[in-house]
This record gives C-alpha cells, sequence and structure tokens, in this order.
C-alpha cells in the first residue's frame, strides 16, 4: 500500500487497537492529551497505544487499516471515514474521482450484512465517533460475495460505478423515447390494423369498380364508346410528331387557339392548362345548343371568373365581373339555367363549384375529397348580386343548401385534376351521375384530345 507518511503514522496509533503483547515503546513517543471531562464525571483512561511497527504486519495491516476484513473474523474498528485516505481513488486514473471509491467501497460493505453500532466513547476524548462493526456469520452468504468482491476491489468499484451511470442514463432518458419504445411493443398489432384497412379499401374499390364497369358496358349515352384506329392515329401524331410550336386548332367564337405544345397536356401525367379547358368548357355550351333537349341548360365560366371576382380588397369585386353576363352577350340571364359551373384553381389544383339554381344548392366537388366554404360564400353572394344587377330581383342564397356529393369520383394520382374536373362537368351537364373513377382517365384524355382537335364535344 506504500510508505507511511509520519501523520498517517499518527492516525493508527490513536486509533487502532493495543496489541495483546505489549511492548517497550521507542523513545520518541506520542502523547495524548484528552480533553477533561464535567466535574460531576469520572475521567476516562484509555491505555497507551503500541507502537505501529509491532502493532499490525503485513497483510493484517492493509486489511485492518481499511476495514477489509480480518483473517480470524474478529470484531473490526472502522475510524472515521475523512481519516482514511482515497482508497479507493488510486483505482482511477482521473483525478475527477477522488473519493468516489472510498464511498462506493464503503456502500457495498454496508450492504453485505454488516451491522453498524455507534460509540460515543470517542467523542468524550474530542477524537470524534468510533463505530464498531460486528460481521455475519463465516458461512453466509454475505460473507463469500464481499471476500470475492475484496479480492478484486478494482472490480467492485468499476461494477458500482456501471450501476450509477445506468441509473442516471435511464433517469435522464427523454420521455418521447420511453413512449416510443412503449409503442413498438404494439407494432404488430397496429401493423396488422394498417393491413385490415387496407384490405378493407381494396374490398370496396373492387366492388366501386365492378359498379361502375356495369355501368359503363350498358354506357347508353356513349360516354365510354371506343376511338377507332383512325382517331387514335390522329391523337398520336399530334401529341408526338412535327413542330411543338404549330398551330393545330383555332376556335373563333372565343379566340382561343391551340398548339402542339398545349394540347400535349393531354398527354398521361401531364397537368391539365387553362387554354385547353377553356375550350373544352366552350365545346361544351356549343353541344347544349345543337341538342336543347339531350342537355341540361348551363352556363359554363372560364377559369379566370373565380379570380377576378376574389380580386376586391376584401376577397369579393362584383364589378370586375359585372359585365361578363349580359343579356347581349348571353342571351339568356344566369337565374334561367339549370346549372352553373366555376373552376377553381388552387395553385396547382383544380377543383369545380357548381351553383344549381332549380333545386337551390351548392356543390363544391375536389377530386382529393377536400371542401372549401368559402367559396360557396362568395359564390352566394355572387349570386343575389347578379340577379339584383340584372333581372332587379331580391333573393336570399344564404339559405340555399350546401350540399356534399355522395360516391365522388376521387383522383388516385398528382395529376389527374384537372381531368376529372372537366368529367364531373360533363356528367353534370347531362344530368347524369358521377360514374366513373380513376382507370378511365387515360381514355377520357385521348377522347378530350380527339374533340379538340374536331372542335367538337360528343
Amino acid at each position: 500500500m506504500g510508505a507511511l507518511t509520519e501523520s498517517r503514522k499518527r492516525c493508527f496509533d490513536l486509533y487502532l487497537p493495543q496489541s495483546p503483547h505489549p511492548i517497550t515503546p521507542p523513545s520518541k513517543k506520542l502523547k495524548l492529551q484528552p480533553q477533561l471531562p464535567a466535574l460531576n464525571q469520572k475521567p476516562v483512561s484509555f491505555p497507551p497505544p503500541a507502537p505501529l511497527s509491532r502493532q499490525i504486519h503485513g497483510p493484517q495491516r492493509t486489511l485492518r487499516v481499511f476495514n477489509l476484513g480480518s483473517s480470524n473474523r474478529t470484531s473490526l474498528v472502522k475510524r472515521s471515514l475523512f481519516r482514511m485516505g482515497n482508497f479507493g481513488s488510486k483505482l482511477f486514473k482521473s483525478k475527477k474521482e477522488e473519493g468516489f471509491g472510498l464511498e462506493n467501497y464503503r456502500n457495498v460493505v454496508e450492504d453485505s450484512g454488516y451491522k453498524k453500532v455507534e460509540r460515543d466513547f470517542g467523542s468524550k476524548l474530542g477524537l470524534g465517533s468510533v463505530q464498531e462493526i460486528s460481521p455475519p456469520s463465516s458461512d453466509s452468504e454475505e460473507v463469500k460475495v464481499l471476500n470475492r468482491k475484496v479480492v478484486n476491489a478494482r472490480r467492485v468499484v468499476e461494477e458500482s460505478v456501471e450501476a450509477r451511470e445506468d441509473k442516471y442514463r435511464e433517469r435522464r432518458r427523454p420521455i418521447y423515447k420511453k413512449l416510443y419504445e412503449q409503442a413498438r411493443k404494439r407494432d404488430r398489432r397496429l401493423s396488422d390494423l394498417g393491413f385490415e384497412a387496407k384490405l378493407t379499401e381494396e374490398k370496396l374499390s373492387a366492388i366501386q369498380g365492378c359498379r361502375v364497369q356495369e355501368k359503363a358496358k350498358e354506357d347508353p349515352h356513349g360516354l365510354f364508346s371506343p376511338l377507332t384506329d383512325e382517331e387514335i392515329a390522329e391523337v398520336s401524331h399530334a401529341f408526338c410528331s412535327g413542330n411543338r410550336r404549330e398551330l393545330l386548332v383555332t376556335h373563333k367564337a372565343s379566340n382561343i387557339e391551340i398548339t402542339r405544345e398545349v394540347l400535349q397536356c393531354l398527354i398521361d401525367g401531364a397537368w391539365l392548362n387553362d387554354e385547353v379547358i377553356n375550350l373544352y368548357l366552350e365545346l361544351l355550351k356549343e353541344r347544349e345548343r345543337r341538342e336543347p333537349k339531350k342537355f341540361l341548360n348551363c352556363h359554363f365560366f372560364n377559369t379566370f371568373f373565380y379570380k377576378r371576382l376574389i380580386s376586391g380588397r376584401n376577397g369579393y369585386d362584383y364589378n370586375a365581373v359585372r359585365r361578363w353576363t349580359t343579356q347581349r352577350k348571353l342571351g339568356y340571364s344566369l337565374i334561367e339555367c339549370d346549372k352553373i359551373f366555376v373552376p377553381i384553381h388552387k395553385d396547382v389544383h383544380w377543383c369545380l363549384a357548381v351553383i344549381n339554381t332549380k333545386d337551390e344548392t351548392f356543390q363544391y366537388l375536389d377530386s382529393l375529397g377536400g371542401m372549401d366554404t368559402n367559396v360557396l360564400r362568395v359564390l352566394a353572394k355572387y349570386m343575389m348580386d347578379e340577379v339584383r344587377n340584372k333581372n332587379n330581383k331580391q333573393i336570399n342564397t344564404t339559405s340555399w343548401k350546401q350540399e356534399i356529393v355522395d360516391d365522388l369520383p376521387l383522383q388516385e394520382n398528382m395529376s389527374d385534376c384537372g381531368m376529372f374536373m372537366l368529367k364531373y362537368t360533363d356528367f353534370y351537364s347531362r344530368g347524369l351521375g358521377l360514374w366513373f373513377c380513376q382507370e378511365h382517365m387515360p381514355y377520357f384524355r385521348k377522347r378530350t384530345a380527339k374533340e379538340i382537335l374536331n372542335l367538337r364535344a360528343e
């Protein structure tokens, strides 16, 4: 354990018990001056301690000094801890750990079954309290564990440090990690529920697809009639061959020109543009005029109407669109129409608003399943201003219903919103339900391109 300093020797002389065979003390002898007791008490005297050199020898000295045990397992005297030095700290390289090893070893000894009995006889002399420790029986498990740990003191301290660090890490671990680990235990159940939900959706879509296919097979209006080979070749040629800036068709009534580049928005996966949408809506109006008995009396606003209507400071400006619906320009008033279709463009997404004047309802059709009541409030206010301005009548559209469309066909990608909006308009202008789905979009794109090239909606 190394050489002992003079202060350590004096400490040992004071606290270690006297040897059963006293020997003549050396010339230099440490004298103890005890503190005098009270007048009514008898003075307490202790026999002078024997010299350290003849008290303890070899391993016995080490065991007795640091309270590590005794070969004959007799009672030990455990001195105050602050006088024992940094025994365990020598096991660590870092100076930051000084004093920590002794504290851990003390905890190991105390937890191993030793009973502490404090005796206050040392305090009477001003030497501090002294503890007498009585060990358990030699055959007990506590002694075996203690002896095993004493033999490898480094291992004892390291295990104690690791246990304390693990406890500290567990206490400092964020709560979200604990919750995440708890949730991971239920992952299997969650995955099972997700699989069941996905399976249910597939079954419902299959049932709905079967119903759509059954109605498509009937097809009394020719909505799903296949294109001929000549029509397919014409559409393919317009999509792929020639100069992109080549002018393909011009609609004189609306002055809309369609070039090859503009028409290519009808290729699968492309986003529809304003020119194609506005021209197709013009063709739907012309179709109604050709066969008024076959189609409803409808009005189709273009894609710029709603943008101008909400261009005011307060999000509404009727005067900006007041001249769009004059009797001279249309030949009819909006209140006379069965349905009014308003395309709504939201940055990169197309929706449709429908004003049903006969049923006094507003509808909002979003192929992503969304709903915007603000659009319907703006259109309700527009209808009141429009009827008052054009027909000199007062109507209250705030009491009209806002209808949610049942079984609304929804898109399953991020590019067919414009095509869904056009087919909502096409089917409703015929007075039909919406019995189509995502699978029909490639066919509708080619059919719309064919109708634009021929400037005639079927």
